[in-house]
């Protein structure tokens, strides 16, 4: 059995697939790829619409609870399919074909959107709704990431151009955002949440659009389909075999639980640890919203887009580096200053009581986050074998997506017993010290190209 294709693609080289590489600027070569450039545009519309409804999707549980501890909460049941869903999703995607898993993970996701947002338009939005809706999307992420991450050697047909794909993507996700909080906390501020959460169904179009134009060559699958407990033991063996991979998957789950939840206590930030601060700012958007005749419902959403949208900044800038690296760069030596200059600035961003200044310190923590990840994410699919990519990709995202909702969860209880800044100053500095005792423990991985 072979993937699925395109019905005029069959006789397609892939010359006929690609522009030519002289004509694309090193930092964005994989847009030479047909595929990509159409997953690239496709998904730099979606995004947009995810970050929109991620935003809107935080404010309104915090609005209606006004419970950090179910900010947490939220996070906690987005970790719950990821563990059984992401493991059999990576088997999925090393059996069957790749695009065919996205394009229906992610029209399950648009139903989302516009169910969230018919909900909230009707006024009839309760806690469990949005609880149940969290769960639906977690369910189809989960088996969406590893084969989208797997999928993306497929799009520019091998390992040359891997990296720099990689990079790009991050920096579109990054990118998003940048815009996607600001639109949202906007949007918000405006008309309510319910507006954010139809443009990100509407966004899905684009991505899906994307998916269906793609021309695919023809790729063996594995003529024996084994057991999906054996297919997995398979990839657990070898994970467990490499050290390196190891270190790389326990550096991200190790951040994601410990310094990723400072996103989750934003809203707290943005409503009452930073709001004096940036009341002079709130002031005078919620005029000029006046003499434009409209309403400023909730002005502190701009605060909070305006905050998240500068971690959003940060990442595009980590992400552009990332892609821009040549092939001989120590890819090693800038992960590891991603993995410790993440958690050393989240300290700072839990001290600081300036609006500006924790502008400036997410810029920061926008970039060494991605450093951290993007190269993180390529090492890996560079060391796997293309057999086990799928596998190892859900273990990698499991780790991350698990571990980041898991500590949401945490830094949520944390925060309303602590308060927010000391909730997540602690989980950093721990954070902290995981990193630096790697670094002194496996000198080899600074060493990595």
């Amino acid at each position: 059995m072979s993937r699925s294709i395109h019905p005029s693609s069959s006789n397609l080289s892939a010359g006929e697939a690609s522009v030519p590489a002289r004509r694309i600027p090193s930092t964005f070569r994989a847009l030479r790829h047909r595929n990509f450039r159409l997953f690239f545009f496709g998904q730099m519309i979606s995004l947009v619409g995810t970050w929109m409804q991620h935003i809107a999707l935080q404010w309104l549980v915090y609005r209606l609870t006004g419970s950090a501890t179910m900010l947490g909460v939220i996070n906690l049941i987005s970790a719950l399919p990821l563990i059984p869903l992401s493991l059999w999703g990576g088997s999925l995607a090393d059996r069957f074909p790749r695009r065919t898993i996205v394009v229906i993970t992610q029209s399950v996701m648009m139903l989302q959107a516009f169910l969230l947002a018919v909900l909230t338009w009707t006024g009839v939005v309760q806690v469990w709704h949005v609880l149940l809706l969290a769960l639906l999307h977690a369910s189809a992420n989960a088996l969406d990431i590893p084969a989208r991450q797997a999928f993306l050697i497929e799009m520019v047909e091998g390992k040359e151009d891997l990296t720099n794909a990689i990079g790009l993507n991050s920096a579109l996700f990054n990118g998003a955002r940048a815009v996607g909080p600001a639109l949202a906390g906007a949007a918000v501020a405006t008309t309510g949440e319910a507006g954010a959460f139809f443009i990100n169904g509407l966004s899905f179009l684009a991505v899906i659009s994307s998916l269906l134009m793609m021309r695919l060559a023809q790729q063996p699958l594995p003529s024996s389909r084994a057991a999906i407990a054996s297919h997995l033991r398979e990839a657990v063996g070898y994970v467990w075999s490499q050290q390196i991979i190891m270190v790389l998957i326990s550096l991200v789950a190790v951040s994601a639980f410990l310094s990723m939840p400072y996103s989750t206590l934003m809203p707290v930030f943005a409503k009452e640890v930073l709001n004096e601060s940036a009341q002079p700012l709130l002031d005078y958007a919620c005029r000029q919203a006046s003499a434009l005749g409209t309403s400023c419902q909730s002005p502190e959403a701009l605060t909070y887009g305006l905050l998240m949208a500068a971690t959003g900044l940060g990442a595009v800038t980590g992400a552009l580096v990332v892609a821009s690296l040549p092939a001989t760069a120590r890819r090693g030596r800038l992960l590891t200053f991603g993995n410790l200059g993440f958690p050393a600035l989240v300290i700072g961003l839990s001290l600081s009581r300036s609006f500006f200044l924790s502008l400036g310190l997410l810029v920061g923590i926008g970039f060494s986050f991605v450093t951290q990840n993007a190269l993180a994410n390529t090492l890996i699919q560079i060391l796997v074998p293309d057999r086990l990519r799928g596998r190892v990709m859900s273990f990698y995202s499991m780790s991350f997506q698990g571990m980041m909702r898991l500590g949401g969860m945490q830094a949520g209880l944390m925060g309303d017993a602590l308060g927010a800044p000391l909730a997540v100053g602690i989980g950093a500095a721990v954070c902290l010290v995981y990193g630096l005792i790697v670094a002194w423990r496996y000198p080899r991985l600074r060493q990595m190209t």
